[in-house]
């Protein structure tokens, strides 16, 4: 847990808030929670798909997102600010899909 608390609080380094936890992580994540959603929608079970699918899905994507972008933040580069809207952008549409 010690991990995630200094992701949410932007202490990670960019590199590693931004790869391992808004891209692999959040591949991770994502690809689990889609096949889980597709896997009980196909049994019917509409609202448990919809509690899976989004409701796991979403809160890590946002974590990730506070993350990099709390780590972009202190690091105050051109480069740190363009990963920050690659990150909003890639959560974002993970969440979406």
């Amino acid at each position: 847990m010690s991990a995630l608390g200094r992701l949410w609080r932007g202490e990670l380094p960019l590199a590693q808030a931004f790869w391992t936890w808004a891209v692999l992580g959040a591949l991770l994540v994502n690809g689990a929670t889609s096949l889980a959603f597709l896997t009980l929608l196909s049994h019917g079970w509409t609202w448990a798909a919809l509690l899976v699918g989004y409701g796991l899905s979403v809160p890590y994507n946002l974590v990730a997102l506070v993350g990099v972008w709390g780590a972009a933040e202190r690091d105050r580069s051109t480069l740190a600010e363009v990963v920050r809207w690659i990150a909003l952008v890639w959560l974002v549409v993970l969440s979406l899909t």
